[in-house]
């Protein structure tokens, strides 16, 4: 069982091997890309059923007991995590056979998305703080340069914004772990837990909470170290901008609730009141920019923002019930987000621009395009009976129960707010008449730049389809869904399990 633990970094290295072996060979690359997709989802399930049937997995590289040697270890949250990996490559790579052009497959592009999602599995499987830190880099290094693939000026100029925050977030991560094993004398997370949680400084453990929640806050975006996100995900090519919009502040939100629940947890009226009150923030600023914005992949990106806010909420809460919602909306999130970037890229086929004002009349030549839209769109505002709903209502369920109005409060009026981002991008691309046109105009044919062969249709069609039927089945079905981020979140707010599983050889 435990040699699923390294399938989910080891299938995407092995393909990216075979990319870059087959390099100049556009037919056997995308052939070759869809495969290793493929084989990462099925090793990520895998890996989920092992550790929902048997407890939490672990071991150690190379034959060091911890936590002394290399080690990955995978409960709930973890596998969940990587399972949402998997898919999303999957749809993103499918979706690319489609829209990615010539000249970024023959520079590599095949190769960086595996790459990114090498880095971005090994993020959710390490059990080392260091480790973690070299994860990051790894997916900084591949999403840099599919950031900037291409050259377009748009893209430079934002992949510097990019690479500047997160180097700095890098930066302060680095250093944080420097001090962390000065302290402490260990970077094995779980052997970190119990040494910190007996440290005669909780001054000092609460002085590297807040370098480690000021690096993780600005790679999974929080307010106010969100800037660079908007101001970039708008700038490449509309795949690369739904797996970063899907993953990479997730890998972030990811390690703040690992590092809060299981090591920073000495002070928690100071810690997770403050990560409180930046969820708080976050929603708010993310939804208010996105209000005022009027391109289409912008106002996503800084919905993103707002989204994440909902995200922390739970982890500020610390309850089980608060943690569960924080996991059911990840879950959600990272569905519903990817899919309304793949749907900003049909909509650009079809119409042309990215810009509300350039676009219009959508829904009468492709009213299925339209729904497909509002599936996600209505979700992601919390609309029942789809998965946004029941998220959201597990994080103010969680929030009453702990007495917190105020938050419950704040989510509430910006699901308003969403909606009406939702409804302003309905309106203005699906509902209203075409620019130039009258309000009501005749049907028409599809402009050649809309005519698309079948085999491209379904390649671009069939990812949002697909992303959009599980969120409406997560909707229907929502009890499982619970039920499996209900044992995660115990799983995290008891990590007795987690240590031991770690620690089992220990010397």
């Amino acid at each position: 069982m435990r040699v699923l633990l390294v399938l989910p970094i080891l299938v995407p290295l092995v393909t990216t091997v075979a990319l870059l072996l087959a390099w100049g060979r556009r037919g056997l690359h995308r052939r070759i890309s869809l495969a290793g997709a493929i084989a990462l989802l099925a090793a990520a399930v895998g890996l989920l059923v092992s550790v929902w049937r048997h407890g939490i997995l672990a071991t150690q590289m190379g034959g060091w007991p911890a936590p002394f040697g290399i080690t990955l270890v995978a409960d709930l949250f973890g596998a969940i995590m990587v399972v949402l990996g998997g898919l999303m490559g999957l749809a993103v790579i499918v979706y690319s056979l489609a829209s990615i052009d010539r000249g970024r497959e023959r520079f590599g592009y095949h190769p960086l998305l595996h790459g990114l999602l090498m880095g971005v599995c090994g993020a959710f499987l390490t059990g080392d703080i260091f480790n973690l830190y070299v994860w990051f880099e790894v997916m900084l290094i591949s999403s840099f340069v599919l950031l900037a693939l291409g050259g377009e000026q748009a893209q430079l100029e934002g992949s510097i914004k990019y690479v500047a925050l997160n180097l700095l977030s890098s930066a302060l991560f680095l250093s944080a772990v420097g001090i962390l094993y000065g302290t402490a004398g260990t970077l094995n997370m779980a052997d970190l837990s119990q040494r910190l949680s007996a440290a005669d400084r909780p001054t000092l453990v609460t002085a590297m909470a807040m370098l480690f929640l000021v690096a993780f806050g600005i790679k999974a975006a929080v307010f106010p170290l969100f800037f660079w996100l908007p101001a970039s995900y708008h700038t490449p090519p509309v795949a690369v901008s739904a797996i970063f919009a899907g993953l990479l502040t997730k890998v972030g939100v990811y390690a703040l609730i690992r590092v809060f629940t299981l090591l920073f947890v000495q002070d928690p009226a100071f810690t997770h009141n403050l990560i409180l009150l930046i969820a708080g923030f976050t929603m708010v600023t993310g939804v208010l920019g996105a209000a005022v914005q009027g391109e289409l992949r912008r106002i996503l990106s800084f919905h993103i923002v707002s989204q994440i806010g909902y995200m922390v909420m739970g982890l500020g809460l610390l309850t089980v019930a608060g943690l569960a919602g924080s996991i059911f909306y990840i879950i959600h999130h990272i569905i519903v987000k990817t899919n309304l970037f793949l749907v900003s890229g049909v909509v650009h086929r079809l119409g042309g621009s990215y810009q509300l004002s350039e676009l219009g009349g959508l829904y009468r030549v492709r009213a299925w395009l339209a729904v497909l839209f509002l599936i996600p769109a209505l979700s992601l505002a919390g609309i029942p009976p789809l998965s946004g709903f029941w998220a959201k209502l597990m994080l103010i369920r969680a929030g009453l129960e702990s007495g917190r109005g105020t938050i419950v409060a704040v989510a509430l009026g910006v699901s308003l707010l969403t909606l009406y981002s939702m409804t302003k991008i309905w309106a203005e691309v699906f509902w209203k008449a075409p620019p130039g046109k009258q309000s009501e105009p005749a049907p028409r044919k599809p402009a050649a730049h809309e005519r698309l062969r079948p085999r491209d249709r379904l390649l671009l069609y069939g990812p949002v389809a697909a992303l959009a039927t599980l969120t409406v089945l997560i909707g229907l079905w929502a009890a499982p869904v619970f039920a499996l981020a209900e044992r995660a979140a115990e799983q995290l707010t008891h990590p007795a399990g987690y240590i031991a599983a770690v620690l089992a050889e220990r010397p």
